[in-house]
């Protein structure tokens, strides 16, 4: 990109900045887990990597922080590749839940199965159908991969934290065994909340959204996959109509990018084709979602045009400019 080029883009990323910092004071970090209560409300980074693998960055894009439900979109991503869609929507269903993030009303009143993989429920059925397939080891090595981040661990202080205030999630566990979705309670939930505690950085989760913007390729130059195509749609439109929560709907209308949350702080997006959207904040609205992202993402979809059913994108002309000049 040329010097204006980037200039320009950072100037864009300063202004979300701006907005998102305003919106902290209304957030609060997550407390049912005592370790993540430990974080600082006023952090914020949020980095851009665009298809050329550009990166731009503003505030606390380095801290590591634990992944937390960013991880059920890659373990969704991993049982769609090995056992096949038909498979794994037999044991969860596909559609907005309108339910907090924990909650089991639905699963305990309304149907057979979890609503969607993004709720805790569905998750922990997709990581039952992991078990004994793969390890945290090969779960973290794919992370790692798709985060192009070799310096991803488990935090073991927050893995303990969550697994002796895992109460509801048990309570769902069960829940689920009951109905014969799962097996093998007390080890399912232990896979999971381990890769919920892997830690990654704002720059980490836009490579990894990067990635899924190029449909699973780790380049556009190359064949190299992490994930199918087919597999990397799916989670997209997940994330999309699931990815928020119970406030998924209002965002898409909002932001229309594809974006998937953590209570650690962390958000993932994703413009198709374009860029990975990577965001820290530990500060949380009311629905567990990062509260400086989405005034942010609602600026940066804006001004850069996009939003999934817009059809020219600034990002995009930028990015052209810079590939014709590479030609000149």
């Amino acid at each position: 990109m040329t010097p204006r080029m980037e200039e320009k883009i950072n100037e864009l990323l300063e202004e979300a900045y701006k907005r998102g910092k305003e919106a902290i004071p209304s957030g609060h970090v997550a407390t049912y887990i005592p370790e993540l209560g430990k974080a600082n409300p006023m952090d914020l980074g949020i980095s851009i990597c665009t298809r050329e693998f550009d990166h731009f960055n503003i505030g606390a894009t380095d801290k590591r922080f634990t992944i937390q439900s960013i991880s059920k979109i890659i373990s969704l991503a991993i049982a769609l590749d090995m056992f096949g869609p038909d498979k794994v929507f037999e044991r969860v269903d596909m559609e907005p839940s309108g339910e907090a993030f924990n909650s089991f009303v639905d699963l305990d009143t309304k149907s057979n199965k979890p609503m969607n993989p993004m709720i805790n429920s569905g998750a922990i059925t997709v990581a039952s159908m992991l078990l004994g397939h793969v390890s945290l080891e090969e779960a973290t090595d794919v992370i790692r991969k798709i985060c192009m981040d070799d310096e991803i661990f488990m935090n073991r202080q927050i893995f303990e934290s969550e697994m002796n205030h895992l109460s509801r999630n048990r309570s769902i566990a069960y829940l689920l065994e009951s109905k014969g979705l799962i097996t093998n309670v007390e080890e399912t939930l232990e896979l999971y909340t381990a890769i919920c505690s892997l830690e990654v950085t704002a720059e980490s989760l836009a490579n990894m959204g990067m990635i899924f913007a190029n449909d699973g390729k780790i380049s556009r130059k190359s064949d190299d996959r992490i994930f199918s195509k087919r597999t990397t749609e799916i989670v997209k439109t997940i994330m999309l109509t699931c990815g928020m929560y119970d406030r998924s709907g209002r965002f898409a209308v909002d932001v229309g990018i594809p974006t998937k949350s953590g209570v650690g702080g962390g958000l993932i997006s994703v413009a198709d084709n374009l860029a990975g959207i990577g965001i820290y904040g530990p500060a949380l609205d009311d629905k567990g979602n990062c509260i400086a992202g989405t005034p942010a993402l609602m600026y940066l979809s804006r001004e850069l045009q996009l939003h999934l059913f817009r059809k020219d994108s600034l990002l995009d002309r930028l990015i052209t400019l810079k590939l014709k000049a590479k030609l000149i």
